[in-house]
């Protein structure tokens, strides 16, 4: 497969700009190899694990605040 063409990257760029909010995520050195494995053995990729952790914990803690 040949890499893809200069256009093809900037029409992706463009994509992604448009369509995603990207987030710097700082851990501490071998966390991350952690959960990617993690993810892996349940079937998900790093990215999708995080944004459903995400949400789980927003989910949990919105309950939360109505139960108050």
């Amino acid at each position: 497969m040949s890499p893809a063409s200069k256009a093809q990257q900037k029409a992706v760029n463009k994509y992604m700009k448009k369509n995603y909010d990207r987030v710097n995520l700082v851990m501490p050195k071998g966390r991350k190899d952690a959960i990617r494995t993690h993810a892996e053995k349940n079937g998900e990729s790093l990215n999708s694990f995080i944004n459903r952790a995400i949400d789980e914990a927003m989910e949990r803690d919105e309950k939360a605040d109505r139960e108050e």
